[in-house]
Order: structure tokens, then sequence, then C-alpha cells
């Protein structure tokens, strides 16, 4: 399989966060690669480097060493506006704990990322396909009704439905899902999971970081990063 055949392609990942007099070795020479249409669960206990991995992959963070390639490109030869469009337009990412804006109302969460992207200029020319597109994925993700909800007027379980409308607002190639059931109880999350099961049938390619060896077996393949380094893929 050559590398134009990987959405995403990480080789040879190092990293490493000074604490004090200390370097904290997190990621020992890591590769993994993610094709079109895969659902991926990083797997492993706290501290053993599996969301610094996710914002390596998403660029949120660079590696000491190594290279992460998305559709075979070298995301160290991007520039720093590709790499903002590729942050907000290529990924799609799920946090824990949400980061809603509750000054927002839900359906305005959710275009956000189309805001953006677009400019204050843009966004005039495309709101309205922005809203509808926003309404559609509302429905989608059984929030209908919730379009004018602040965020805090929601349960945690809708909260996460909504960051994940969010994430896939400019439909994204990857969706970047760190500990998204971690702040929920089990039946929450449980939907959760199975929104995601949806969206990769679907055809959403999905790489989703959890502890949790029970919601890693919800996904098609499971990688365990131990001590810095990938035990098996």
């Amino acid at each position: 399989m050559n590398n134009g055949d990987f959405i995403l392609k990480a080789e040879g990942i190092y990293k490493s966060y000074r604490m004090g007099a200390t370097d904290v070795k997190v990621l020992k020479g890591v590769d993994l690669c993610i094709k079109k249409g895969d659902y991926v669960a990083i797997v492993g206990a706290s501290g053993s480097g599996k969301s610094t991995l996710l914002h390596i992959l998403g660029a949120l963070d660079r590696p000491d060493k190594g290279v992460v390639s998305f559709m075979g490109r070298d995301l160290s030869r991007y520039g720093g506006g590709e790499l903002n469009r590729f942050r907000n337009k290529m990924v799609g990412f799920v946090f824990q704990f949400y980061h809603l804006l509750d000054e927002l109302n839900v359906l305005e969460n959710i275009f956000l990322p189309t805001m953006v992207l677009k400019g204050v200029f843009g966004w005039f020319s495309c709101r309205r396909i922005a809203e509808k597109r926003a309404r559609k994925l509302l429905e989608q993700l059984g929030l209908g009704e919730r379009a004018n909800h602040k965020p805090y007027q929601l349960s945690g379980g809708e909260r996460q439905r909504v960051a994940i409308g969010r994430a896939l607002m400019n439909e994204p190639s990857i969706l970047l899902a760190d500990e998204p059931t971690g702040n929920l109880d089990s039946a929450t999350g449980n939907g959760i999971l199975k929104v995601f099961e949806e969206l990769n049938q679907a055809g959403q390619t999905i790489v989703m970081v959890s502890h949790d060896e029970r919601v890693a077996q919800r996904a098609g393949r499971i990688v365990i990063l131990t001590d810095g380094k990938i035990r098996r893929t």
C-alpha cells in the first residue's frame, strides 16, 4: 500500500515536554496509518501519550521528530494559513469538555467553523446555506428543537452532540475525538458512540482516544499506546 492510500500517516513521532529540570518523553517513535473510512480507537493509561498523539495528528501540536502526512503531504510543509485551513476544514475535533460558547445558541455554535473559514465578507454570501446545513446536522443528531437554546440549557449528552455537529460542519475528511464519552454517564456515552458508529457507516473517518477499552471495542480497529509506543494495531 503506498502513501496515497492513507488519509493520515504518522511516521517516527517523538514528543517530549519540559517539566522543571526534566524532559518527560511522551511519544517515543510512533507509527500510525489511517485509511479513508477507518474507525480507529487509541487506548492507553493516563499519561501514555494518547491525547498528545491526537493533537499532533490534528496539527494542534508539532512533533519533536517525525512526519505527519495528510493525503501524502507532510504537514510540516504547510504554511500558517494552510495549517489553519487544515485544522478548520479537513479535521473535525470533538473534546471531552465540549468547548461550546455559552454566549451563542446551539445553531450558532454549530455553524461557527464556517464563519471562521469564510471570514466576515465571505460569510454573508454563504450564511443561508451554512444555516441550512447546521439545521440539518441538528436534526440528524436529534437536536432539531434545541437550535435556539444556549449550551448551559442542555444536558451533557446534548452538549456533546452539539460539539459533534460543530466538528462535522465543514464536512471534514477526518474526525478526531478525545475522550468523547469521558464526561458522560454510561447510557449517555453509549448514545454518543452510536452516533459515531452511524457516522462511520456513512463513510466518516474517525480516530478516537479513550482510556476505556469497553468504549474502544465499539471502533473497527484498536491501537494500544504503552509507554509512548504503539503495542498493537
